[in-house]
């Protein structure tokens, strides 16, 4: 990666099953002295696309060539970011599926997403969001006591595992400590 264009992380979110088209991202520079907020509802967005609108528009929320540092919780977006560009683009935006070639879904998202890169070098992360582990114990709850939560792991091959309780605060400290250290945030 080329080292004199700025630097952003771009942290996109999608709203899931509660809250059915809600799109966010964060693109923030990486020394803090940018931050842009950005979201709606998409009421006819869902799923896949409404991850990839989520990450087109932080990209394109950039003015100038940058290095972007995506983070995400869609493992389609970073494989189709990291394999399936290039591909896809040398069998025109079509993929083998079942021994045909088929055209690509959501392949005007895809494309733009392709001019971006074209414009912005982007690394794709991912980061995992695990349900709370159940209670095993009426006394523990009871007791109001709580396991300490933290990542689970440290490596950079894994997903990194959080606890859904107070997720957003944990995952800003966890990423900010991680990004003043030499490690990558996440996988």
């Amino acid at each position: 990666m080329n080292a004199s264009l700025p630097h952003y992380l771009l942290f996109s979110d999608v709203g899931g099953d509660t809250e059915p088209g809600r799109w966010r991202f964060v693109l923030r520079s990486v020394d803090g002295s940018f931050r842009f907020e950005a979201g709606d509802v998409e009421p006819d967005a869902r799923g896949d696309r409404l991850e990839l609108l989520t990450v087109v528009r932080g990209l394109e929320a950039l003015d100038c060539p940058s290095r972007v540092t995506l983070i995400t919780a869609s493992v389609h977006v970073r494989e189709g970011i990291r394999n399936g560009l290039a591909e896809w683009r040398k069998n025109g935006w079509r993929w083998e599926c079942f021994g045909q070639m088929v055209p690509v879904k959501n392949l005007d998202l895809w494309q733009r997403i392709d001019r971006a890169m074209q414009v912005h070098e982007v690394d794709c992360r991912t980061y995992r969001l695990d349900p709370p582990h159940p209670v095993r114990s009426r006394r523990a709850v009871e007791s109001g006591r709580r396991r300490a939560t933290r990542p689970v792991s440290s490596s950079s091959s894994r997903p990194v595992q959080w606890r859904a309780k107070g997720l957003a605060a944990r995952m800003r400290r966890w990423l900010a400590e991680r990004l003043r250290g030499s490690r990558s945030p996440v996988t």
